[in-house]
Formats: C-alpha cells, sequence, structure tokens
C-alpha cells in the first residue's frame, strides 16, 4: 500500500533538492561591476571614468531622516557628470538638508517636484522629470536609502553596462537587515530571484514576461531609456522598475542583473512596521492576481515551510525514510539560503535555519498586501499608491 507520508516526503526533497541547484547555477552567473573591491577596501582593478558623461538622478519624498550617507557617497563619486536631485513635495525638510549636505557643488541640480498628474503614480513622476532634467547617454537612478560604497561605483556600474552592451542594468545592492523581521523578509527579494529566475535565458529572451530588475540602483543607457517610453510607460506601476525592463525589452533593448554588493548597500526598511508598510504597498502586484498568487504561494510553502513539519509528524509516526527524506527537503532549502546570502553579501548564519518561518512570513505578508489593496488602504510617503 503506497505511503503518503513518504510520497510526500520525497516530492518535497525532489523539487526543493532541484530548485537549490538552480541558485547554485545561478550564483556563479551573477555578473559583478569592474569597481567590485578587493580585500582592504582598493578596486580590484582601476576604473577609470567613462569617456561619456553619466549622470545620478535621486528621486526624494521625505528622506530627511536618511537621505544623509546617500548624499554624502555620491559627492565622493568620480567620474560623474552630474547629480540631479528632484525634492517630490516632502513636508519633512528634505530640501533643506540636501542644500546643507550638498553646498556649492556644482555637479548638484536641486529640482522642486509637482504633485503628480492624474494617471500617475509618484516615483514614475518623479523619475520621469529627472530623466527629462539631462541629456547624459547614461543614467544612473538611485534611491535615498542606498549608500554607495567607494568612489568608484557609479563608474564601475556604467563600465559594467557597456561591457555587457545591455540598454538596461540592475546592480543589486548588498540588503542590510537590522531588526528580526527584516532579517527574516530582506534577504528573500535576492533568493527569490536566484532560485527562480533562469539569469542567462531572461537577459537572451526577447520576452517581456521573463524580467526582472530592482529600482534602488537602476543603470540605463538613455537612447534605450527613451525609445522603451522611459517612466511615461510605466507611470501607473507599482513595480516601475520591473515594468520599465519589460517596457526596454518589447522595444529590443536588453537588461541585465548583477552582483552590486561589492558597490553599494542598502537599508531599505527600518524594523517590522517599516517593512510590512513597504511590502504591503507593492506584494499585490508581485506575483499578480490572487488566482495566480495562491497556487504559487500554496507551492513555496510546499517546498520551504512544510518540510519541516513533515518531518516531525514522520518523527511521530516513526516512519524514518519519510523523516529523513523531509529533513532533506529542509535543508535543501536552508542551503539555497545559504548560497543566496553568501553569493549578495548577506547574512547566512544563523538566519538561513529560520527560512521556513521566512517563506511563510512572505506569504502572510503577499496575503496581507491583496487585502489592503482590495480595501483601498494602500498608501506610501502621505500618498495612495492604488
Amino acid at each position: 500500500m503506497p505511503d503518503p507520508l513518504l510520497a510526500l516526503a520525497a516530492a518535497q526533497a525532489v523539487t526543493a533538492g532541484a530548485l537549490t541547484l538552480h541558485t547554485l547555477v545561478n550564483a556563479r552567473l551573477l555578473h559583478r561591476p569592474s569597481a567590485a573591491e578587493a580585500p582592504g577596501g582598493a578596486p580590484a582593478e582601476p576604473v577609470r571614468a567613462p569617456a561619456e558623461p553619466v549622470a545620478v538622478l535621486l528621486p526624494l519624498r521625505n528622506e530627511a531622516d536618511r537621505v544623509g550617507p546617500c548624499l554624502r557617497a555620491l559627492l565622493a563619486q568620480e567620474g560623474v557628470a552630474e547629480i540631479v536631485i528632484l525634492d517630490d513635495g516632502s513636508t519633512d525638510g528634505t530640501a533643506g538638508v540636501v542644500r546643507a549636505i550638498t553646498g556649492d557643488d556644482p555637479r548638484v541640480r536641486l529640482l522642486t517636484g509637482t504633485p503628480p498628474p492624474p494617471g500617475w503614480l509618484g516615483k514614475p513622476h518623479a523619475c520621469h522629470r529627472l530623466a527629462a532634467a539631462t541629456d547624459a547617454p547614461i543614467i544612473v537612478f538611485i534611491d535615498a536609502d542606498v549608500v554607495l560604497e567607494h568612489p568608484h561605483a557609479i563608474t564601475g556600474v556604467a563600465a559594467l553596462l557597456r561591457r555587457l552592451g545591455t540598454g538596461l542594468l540592475s546592480p543589486y545592492p548588498r540588503l542590510e537587515a537590522v531588526s528580526a523581521g527584516e532579517r527574516l523578509v530582506q534577504p528573500l527579494l535576492q533568493w527569490t530571484w536566484l532560485t527562480f529566475l533562469p539569469l542567462r535565458a531572461m537577459e537572451r529572451s526577447r520576452r517581456p514576461s521573463l524580467a526582472a530588475a530592482g529600482g534602488q540602483l537602476l543603470v540605463a543607457d538613455a537612447e534605450t531609456y527613451h525609445r522603451a517610453g522611459g517612466h511615461a510607460a510605466v507611470r501607473a506601476e507599482i513595480l516601475e522598475d520591473i515594468a520599465l525592463a519589460r517596457a526596454v525589452k518589447r522595444t529590443g533593448g536588453r537588461i541585465a542583473l548583477a552582483d552590486g554588493t561589492p558597490v553599494a548597500r542598502c537599508r531599505m526598511y527600518t524594523g517590522w512596521g517599516d517593512l510590512a508598510d513597504g511590502y504591503g504597498k507593492s506584494l499585490w502586484a508581485s506575483l499578480g492576481p490572487l488566482p495566480t498568487a495562491v497556487p504559487v504561494l500554496l507551492f513555496l510553502l510546499f517546498c520551504y515551510t512544510l518540510p519541516p513539519l513533515t518531518a516531525l509528524a514522520a518523527a511521530l509516526a516513526g516512519n524514518a525514510a519519510a523523516g529523513g527524506l523531509a529533513l532533506v527537503a529542509t535543508l535543501a532549502g536552508v542551503a539555497g539560503r545559504i548560497r543566496s546570502a553568501v553569493a549578495t553579501g548577506g547574512r547566512a548564519w544563523p538566519d538561513a535555519l529560520a527560512h521556513p518561518v521566512s517563506v511563510a512570513l512572505l506569504a502572510w505578508l503577499t496575503l496581507r498586501s491583496h487585502h489592503l489593496r482590495r480595501r483601498g488602504r494602500l498608501s506610501w510617503r502621505g500618498r495612495a499608491v492604488s
């Protein structure tokens, strides 16, 4: 008679093991900027200022309490032609902080934002205004919570854009996670695309649906960006970074992901409340509508949260074979999380042991995001986002 517990554990072990193998392969395929630091803090290889101008574009809304490190790192950059900053209706004195830190640096321009027109979300409109304010052939969008790690960071990612021949490059910064909630959830950002996204196929495929990007640090060939319609083409998208990558593909451009951890770091959220609000505004869009999202979440729970429970049930039933396979599935998930952390500058140990809890939290946050959207309660920085 078939053993259902053994069959369940075997399916978990095979699936989790295959996905972890994919994580290991992807981790070896990551592009890295030429400005990557060697031990001791010096650039691994000399990085010359690009022959073409590079503009850094920084949208700000109520960032007075955390924009300082970002600005100081930007001012220390070598080879940057201009730094264009837009204060997008801040009410906390952000513009004053910008002026106090940047002083009379001739590369810096501070623009005053205007409310987004009907049909526009705030960040796409701010980025659209910034892109229109420069004619540099390479533009770099950066968020206020990103801190560049050394003076060649921007030239390094610009050089990688040209070396790869892509129109849009997304170098993921090293994500800093301090509180328990951050440590449980934040590492899943890199883990998900290393585990589930076929990196090389994504870069080679012309299918817009096969695209990924991270808006914290985004490098674009200006001609490609404008041909794709820029942020005007994604004006109503809450995940405007991924939507922009798809727009680039639709107009014949190429995209790429890169390991930006040697050149930048980012603490996206500070504490559980901030994190829950941040993910609440966007997770509803990440997996599509509920009929699509629920099967995906159930699959994630099956692969990564259920195995330790299966192992416990097998132990109580005295089923050693099922317990062993469920343990293999659990350890495979932990191993994938460890490899992802090592590849992206994250904390591997002991955080990876909580991977089953992390995936369960991700599922809850996603369902919560859908619930908030249905009730019309999504907002960010004082603006409605749905």
